[in-house]
């Protein structure tokens, strides 16, 4: 079983190997790409998660497989919106798949965005990436809106999921 934490200010660095792992192995599932996030320095890297301790709107989670970084997911409270959260960055290595270490990210943060009494969660899932979609759609998410391009000049086409969070219809 995954342990799922909060990833503290001074491990910049295993955020900054989860982060750039997942844009390796996935560049196609994220607006960022490896290059524009290897250019960061280890200040930017630091400078991040230091924001995210105090911000009381921010959780990055890191899931730990027999003592090892497994995967990352970044919660996000909207930042006109309170009863929003955004979900960023999700990603499992490879050799950590199918062994609920997706579900037990997604579970974390649902988790702290529920003890925020927030009522919507919302994320992006890029067309055509079916495990990441299953896992959403057994959650509970339901696809929203129509899809859009992932980027200028891409094919590839994102789809917005929304959960309630609460029970109530949308």
């Amino acid at each position: 079983m995954p342990i799922i934490r909060p990833l503290y200010p001074d491990e910049w660095a295993i955020y900054r190997e989860l982060r750039l792992r997942s844009l390796a192995d996935a560049p196609d599932a994220f607006y960022s790409t490896l290059d524009t996030e290897s250019a960061r320095s280890a200040e930017d890297w630091a400078a991040r998660l230091a924001a995210a301790a105090v911000s009381g709107a921010d959780c990055p989670l890191v899931a730990e497989l027999e003592g090892q970084p497994a995967g990352l997911v970044w919660a996000k409270m909207d930042s006109i919106n309170p009863l929003l959260v955004h979900l960023f960055q999700m990603w499992v290595a490879p050799e950590c798949r199918a062994r609920g270490v997706g579900r037990g990210l997604l579970d974390a943060a649902l988790a702290w965005a529920r003890e925020r009494e927030v009522r919507f969660a919302e994320l992006d899932v890029t067309l055509g990436n079916s495990s990441a979609l299953r896992l959403y759609e057994r959650a509970g998410f339901k696809a929203v809106n129509a899809p859009v391009p992932m980027r200028a000049g891409s094919d590839l086409m994102l789809q917005q999921m929304r959960l309630m969070l609460d029970g109530v219809a949308e």
